[in-house]
């Protein structure tokens, strides 16, 4: 059975890409696939997320990159955010900025609001194109998640460097197994990190780790 679903965001994640490399390498995971990734339609997108929630284990994780991450944020009013078991949340981008460009990027800004109602990870780069540090602490807030800052890592993609990253495997996996949060909490769970944080390679980050 599927244990972590990987979701890519706008254009996908080709060969090459870290979520790419992870579904090819893990039986356990699979990422989800999209009619059009060039032109994102937000109900489609979250159907189809929707639907291989469904056929996954209880307490999935999610993997997201990008547009991805509003993808995922949208499940906090929706009935199948009981089958998440967490979110590992990379590089989110502004789908406001972004619906300039990209009209209709523009519902997954407004759908994308809330507090989560499982366990959190924004793993935030401090020269992304797509969304400023402070756009991403504001947006861990709002989310209700805890925030991991990678340095200067720019979208976390392929032309930033990021090929095979196994931290993020290391970084899921912190999120496996933690008791699902009230949306109405007020405190951001920050524990685990004592069990996690040893465990990380540094290849990429250049950092300061959990804030």
């Amino acid at each position: 059975m599927i244990e972590t679903l990987i979701v890519p965001g706008l254009n996908g994640s080709p060969p090459g890409h870290w979520q790419f490399h992870w579904a090819e390498g893990d039986e356990r995971a699979e990422m989800i696939e999209q009619e059009n990734w060039s032109k994102p339609l937000f109900t489609d997108w979250l159907h189809a997320l929707e639907a291989r929630i469904a056929g996954s284990v209880p307490g999935v994780i999610l993997v997201a990159h990008s547009l991805g991450c509003s993808l995922g944020a949208a499940l906090a009013s929706r009935p199948s955010a009981s089958h998440v078991g967490g979110a590992l949340l990379v590089a989110p981008a502004d789908a406001r900025a972004l619906s300039e460009r990209y009209p209709t990027v523009g519902a997954f800004a407004t759908a994308a609001n809330g507090a989560l109602p499982f366990t959190s990870l924004l793993v935030a780069s401090r020269n992304d194109p797509f969304m400023s540090f402070e756009q991403a602490e504001r947006q861990a807030d709002a989310w209700g998640s805890t925030l991991y800052d990678l340095g200067e890592a720019g979208h976390i993609n392929i032309a930033s460097g990021f090929g095979p990253w196994p931290d993020a495997m290391t970084l899921a996996d912190g999120l496996r197994g933690r008791a699902a949060r009230s949306s109405t909490a007020n405190a951001r769970p920050r524990s685990w990190w004592s069990e996690v944080r040893p465990h990380l390679a540094r290849g990429h980050d250049t950092g300061t780790g959990v804030r």
